[in-house]
């Protein structure tokens, strides 16, 4: 016989403003990473191609687009009160090609479970 408790868990009921900042992170940390990946493929092809067209583009709206990032995820860490050194991971996730969405599912998992971050 197995030891582990059947009882189901209890989903956690989110305030509305966790809610609400959780779902603007999610889109912004998707739109974040597919940027970063057009970035990288844009380098490559600068490099491949001596082409800066879609370095500068994508690169500007990257930029911006990571700002925004920056600003969401810290208003998702405050109000789920995430812990400082994790909030700052999140926040550098969006520098690294994919990271962002690796973090968005824990982060996405650990607030929909009501768990510290």
């Amino acid at each position: 016989m197995s030891t582990a408790s059947t009882e189901a868990v209890k989903p956690v009921t989110l305030t509305p403003r966790v809610r609400s900042a959780l779902l603007r992170y999610r889109v912004i940390a998707y739109v974040e990473s597919v940027l970063l990946i057009l970035l990288t493929v844009a380098v490559v092809i600068q490099v491949a191609a001596h082409n800066k067209s879609m370095e500068v583009v994508v690169g500007t709206a990257h930029g911006w687009i990571y700002v925004v990032f920056l600003l969401l995820t810290l208003d998702l860490a405050v109000k789920a009160r995430f812990r400082p050194g994790a909030a700052i991971l999140v926040l550098l996730s969006g520098t690294v090609p994919v990271f962002s969405l690796v973090a968005e599912r824990y982060v996405t998992k650990r607030v929909r479970s009501g768990a510290k971050i």
